[in-house]
């Protein structure tokens, strides 16, 4: 999917691009159940977020370097330790061989990062990865497996019918590694106390 960079403008109204996306617990898709998703494009055109809180089963990121040939699998002893720390998600059921990394905006390359919005940008090369490894990466990522896609008004139609909610994104919920707490911590950002939530809940 390509991501035009327009998407980094000022979000028009009623797009929700830098925001999250949180399933409300009736949401019927279990690939999205309880998914906490952070928004990174959304326009007339459709939209494309990650989520954010599924961790990728047995996958490490410095098994992904290996075999991805960023670095050998000696150099994993010489990986910097925020190399160690970065965690890889299940980002969606869409293209789920790719990677895409989210990240704070102290990295950036031309032509291949997207800037979102609050400070977090987009990179799908394997520049970053490299980067990340020899320890001149981001202070802050997360390498996500696939991503989340929405047709043009689909994702729309979705919130009109309480599938999800919205709120704004923080680092915490991005970038956080109890991805267990995440949408927990969602709900409560946007003032929702789950065990009062019904199955009739309106738009926050």
């Amino acid at each position: 999917m390509k991501i035009a960079a327009e998407s980094s403008k000022t979000p028009n109204e009623g797009y929700l691009d830098g925001q999250i996306l949180v399933a409300m617990p009736t949401m019927q898709d279990e690939r999205f159940s309880r998914s906490v998703i952070y928004l990174c494009a959304h326009s007339s055109e459709g939209a494309m977020g990650i989520i954010v809180n599924q961790p990728a089963p047995n996958i490490r990121f410095s098994d992904l370097l290996v075999q991805l040939d960023v670095i050998p699998g000696e150099g994993l002893i010489e990986l910097p330790r925020h190399g160690e720390i970065v965690r890889v998600l299940k980002g969606g059921p869409v293209e789920t061989q790719r990677g895409f990394v989210l990240h704070s905006a102290d990295y950036f390359i031309k032509d291949s990062t997207l800037p979102i919005n609050g400070g977090i940008c987009l990179t799908a090369t394997l520049d970053i990865l490299k980067a990340i490894a020899n320890g001149s990466g981001p202070e802050s990522a997360v390498l996500a497996l696939g991503y989340a896609g929405w047709a043009p008004g689909q994702l729309e139609s979705e919130i009109q019918a309480n599938g999800w909610l919205n709120c704004e994104a923080d680092s915490a919920l991005v970038f956080g590694t109890d991805a267990e707490q995440k949408y927990d911590l969602a709900l409560k950002k946007i003032g929702i106390d789950l065990g009062k939530l019904s199955s009739e809940a309106g738009h926050a």
